[in-house]
């Protein structure tokens, strides 16, 4: 799958309008008939009483029309959705895209949702819901979920897949167990309130899973704006968005999101973008310990991709690859490897903290220990919006970001990362000027000894 950057485009199929409900009375024409007197103009008391009455009923059916607007307000707006998405997604075909890009973009998207005050909780306008049918029987398996999307614990964000989004679950898929199909409906729910124009300025977002592997902090999804429009982990894209309920808000999507792989996983599954990593974890013998999760909890790979990899002097690789060089570069992966610290675009899970640490907007700095010795990356985050920048060490720039993993993050650096050499008891780090075998071996000599997992 070729990583590719594309402009940002928001798909009209992400925004829908749902109309405020019109009441339409009956309009009475008085008579001009000229009173004898004001007493005349006066109703008797049985005309009061039907007057009130009619009121009572008038009130009554608008009370009924409201509530019923509100059951069917998921349905109306996927039914929006689709019939924008057939429209649309005939001109991106003529477009073109990649849909595994990974984009780093700003956009606006405007909508009208319903502005009836809510009167459903999620759940009853997921259960209620004719697009949901599925996910609703899903939910109800786990008396455990009704009773918390029915609740007031939190304003929950729920990314709902619609009924469509099942049907692409292969038929011969064998039947997920109850333990993990309850972590996948987990995986679809956020315990913070997520409307969509905070979700277009955020990359991430904390799910109600949490799992041991990425250390003291919650899964997350990631969000994306591309060709698709908005979409969740790349590839499911919301069609509805802001359905309010009396505990949170609803966006319906069309692909059910299913919790990560490990980021030894997503490495070997890319080899377009990560062969050339891939190799070089293996001949040094360090594959099979990022794979294994009992070592680590959580942690960030800024990997490098095979076109960093070429950027290199071509006899630096070729010496890095050779049998005499695999000690090297052994010690030059671990430089790019962040142990039991997980670092998002716009949340930091720190090893020894209890509570995720949002990004701050603005410039947020920090040195990431790394596995080789002593040695640290110097991490800058510029956030303004959803626009964010990360460059390690004021050079390399971090190209694809947020690669969520089950156990950690991967973020796609546009170089390879060289460690500082001390000159005169001063760090100096690489910058991207010339490099020789010696040079290099220079800096990665003191740890040659000392490198290990």
């Amino acid at each position: 799958m070729k990583l590719t950057y594309v402009l940002p485009f928001v798909a009209l199929s992400t925004a829908f309008v749902i109309p405020d409900e019109q009441v339409i009375s009956q309009i009475a024409i008085e008579s001009h008939r000229s009173a004898e007197s004001i007493l005349d103009k006066l109703p008797s008391k049985d005309q009061l009483v039907d007057k009130v009455e009619n009121s009572f009923e008038r009130v009554g059916h608008n009370v009924n029309k409201a509530v019923e607007c509100s059951k069917h307000t998921f349905d109306a707006a996927i039914e929006h959705a689709a019939h924008t998405a057939n429209d649309v997604s005939r001109k991106l075909q003529q477009t073109g895209f990649d849909a595994g890009s990974w984009l780093d973009s700003h956009t606006d998207l405007s909508t009208q949702g319903h502005h009836d005050k809510p009167n459903q909780t999620v759940y009853e306008l997921i259960a209620s819901s004719k697009y949901t049918t599925k996910l609703a029987a899903a939910i109800n398996e786990y008396p455990d979920l009704v009773v918390l999307l029915n609740g007031t614990l939190a304003n929950y964000t729920i990314f709902a897949p619609i009924d469509s989004a099942f049907e692409k679950i292969p038929e011969d898929a064998p039947k997920p167990s109850k333990e993990l199909l309850k972590k996948v409906l987990l995986y679809h729910v956020s315990p913070e309130f997520y409307p969509a124009a905070r979700v277009l300025v955020t990359h991430t977002v904390p799910t109600a899973l949490t799992v041991d592997t990425v250390g003291i902090g919650p899964q997350r999804l990631s969000t994306n704006i591309g060709l698709k429009g908005l979409t969740v982990n790349f590839y499911s894209r919301i069609v509805a968005i802001d359905i309010f309920g009396t505990n949170g808000v609803i966006h319906g999507i069309d692909s059910l999101l299913v919790p990560p792989p490990n980021v030894a996983d997503i490495i070997s599954f890319l080899p377009a973008e990560f062969s050339t990593l891939e190799l070089g974890l293996t001949k040094t013998g360090l594959f099979e310990p990022l794979n294994d999760t009992s070592n680590h909890y959580g942690g960030t790979v800024f990997a490098p991709s095979n076109f960093a990899f070429q950027k290199l002097p071509t006899k630096i690789t070729a010496f890095l690859f050779s049998s005499y060089g695999t000690k090297y570069l052994k010690a030059l992966l671990q430089y790019h490897i962040v142990a039991n610290q997980t670092l998002y675009s716009d949340a930091y899970y720190a090893a020894e903290s209890v509570d995720e640490q949002d990004i701050p907007k603005g410039i947020f700095h920090i040195d990431l220990p790394t596995l080789l010795e002593d040695k640290s990356l110097a991490v800058d985050v510029a956030r303004y919006g959803r626009l964010i920048e990360i460059k390690v060490n004021a050079f390399a720039r971090v190209d694809i970001q947020d690669g969520i993993a089950a156990d950690g993050v991967i973020q796609v650096v546009s170089d390879v990362l060289i460690p500082p050499k001390r000159i005169d008891r001063m760090e100096q780090h690489w910058h991207g000027e010339d490099l020789t075998v010696e040079d290099l071996k220079e800096r990665l000599e003191p740890f040659i000894e000392s490198a290990e997992l």
